[in-house]
């Protein structure tokens, strides 16, 4: 059968400016104004209109991507299935394509993995889901060292691509399925939060959306308290404590957290973080009481998925109290939580002790004392300094305030040279 490329339909996104993202959120809107429902398209969907898999989209999809596009179907290069040959067509859109269209290219891979001649389908077991959560936990390791990178967020997109191909290697029981939904998700997570340390925002909207809706296919609830507890820390650092507030509140909303106290705790000291930002004292202070306490009910548990069991503990919150803390200008609180943070903090965790120390630093000076922040500062490793989006910005924001605060002081003169003895490093 003829699967030719549809250049009609790239040609109009190349002149519009769309990725194959950003039109399958636009059609995906317009439908939802059309049925009163949200469209399930996503880039993967795009990308089979354009390659020719799909030639005349389902009747609520095409009439949205005609009222983004202000043109009939037809002259974006679709063909109405009247006119396609008489045989069947596999690539037209089935009650399955949400699924296979969460990564482009699967069904691609999919044949390469059968190579051919062979008389059965590889089976793919519970040590392949074993083998991504290994590299799963390599991702999570590396995170903790450097955060924000954009090559752990290539990496951990690579991987959740590679988990939803192994749904079309081979043949695999139900309970093996969810697993390896479970890991994409995962992986699309990590990828997630990666953009967010890295203030990449608009690509971490992206893969907070592929996250999801491979999550709800998993029906892991852990992945899906992570997605969006993540979702929620993401708007707070975008300057949006609403929108941090529902999406932290789902996370919240989540059986698991009733069921563990260590998830109840860690979802309270995110929604104290948020509260902080929004100005809410009181809401803050009670949210970080029961976050103490939901702690201290936790029990030990090593069946914890291995990322809130790499990061989790008594030093995190109170990292996410010296935020909160900040926030509110309570300086002196925040600046208690600083210590206490920077005794717990585990070796691996280089990352977090470099954003610890920045907020430390703005909580000296703010409260008059610039030698002590200076040299707090200084001790920031260069390599975080420079490379660390988050980092990188506290520390501008630090030398303005040092500069603001002391004015031609030798500490100012000190700051800047040791800045640029920062950038020779890198």
């Amino acid at each position: 059968m003829n699967t030719a490329r549809n250049t009609a339909l790239e040609a109009w996104m190349k002149e519009h400016g769309h990725s194959s993202n950003t039109l399958a959120e636009a059609v995906n809107t317009a439908q939802e104004r059309l049925t009163g429902r949200p469209g399930g398209l996503d880039g993967s969907s795009v990308r089979a209109w354009k390659a020719g898999r799909v030639r005349w989209p389902k009747s609520a999809a095409r009439k949205a991507l005609e009222d983004v596009s202000g043109l009939p179907a037809t002259a974006l290069g679709f063909v109405p299935r009247g006119r396609m040959p008489s045989a069947p067509d596999p690539a037209q859109e089935d009650p399955d394509m949400n699924r296979r269209s969460l990564v482009g290219g699967i069904a691609a891979a999919a044949a390469a993995a059968a190579a051919p001649g062979t008389a059965a389908p590889r089976r793919i077991g519970m040590s392949d889901v074993e083998r991504l959560q290994h590299r799963f936990a390599e991702i999570i390791a590396s995170d903790h060292r450097h955060g924000g990178q954009l090559g752990i967020e290539q990496r951990a997109a690579a991987l959740a691509d590679e988990a939803l191909n192994l749904q079309n290697a081979g043949s695999a029981a139900q309970r093996v399925r969810s697993n390896l939904y479970a890991a994409a998700a995962a992986f699309r997570s990590s990828a997630m939060w990666a953009a967010i340390d890295g203030r990449r925002y608009d690509v971490a909207t992206r893969h907070m959306r592929e996250a999801q809706s491979l999550a709800e296919m998993s029906g892991d609830q852990a992945i899906k308290f992570r997605i969006w507890s993540h979702a929620g820390t993401m708007y707070r650092h975008m300057g949006r404590p609403a929108d941090a507030l529902a999406a932290n509140d789902v996370a919240r909303g989540l059986h698991i957290t009733r069921r563990d106290p260590l998830f109840a705790s860690l979802g309270l000291a995110r929604q104290a973080a948020i509260l902080g930002t929004a100005q809410d004292r009181t809401g803050t202070r009670r949210a970080l009481e029961q976050a103490q306490d939901a702690m201290l009910r936790a029990k030990s548990d090593d069946f914890r998925p291995v990322w809130m069991l790499a990061f989790y503990d008594q030093a995190e919150l109170d990292s996410l109290s010296l935020s909160a803390y900040l926030s509110l200008g309570d300086h002196p609180t925040a600046e208690y939580h600083a210590h206490r943070c920077l005794v717990a903090l585990r070796p691996h965790m280089i990352r977090s002790r470099a954003i610890t120390t920045t907020r430390l630093a703005h909580a000296q000076l703010a409260q008059g004392d610039a030698d002590a922040s200076t040299a707090t500062a200084m001790t920031v490793p260069a390599d975080a300094a420079t490379q660390h989006a988050r980092v990188s910005r506290m520390l501008q924001e630090f030398g303005a305030a040092l500069r603001a605060k002391a004015p031609g002081s030798p500490l100012v003169h000190d700051w800047t040279e040791h800045v640029a003895a920062w950038r020779t490093t890198r």
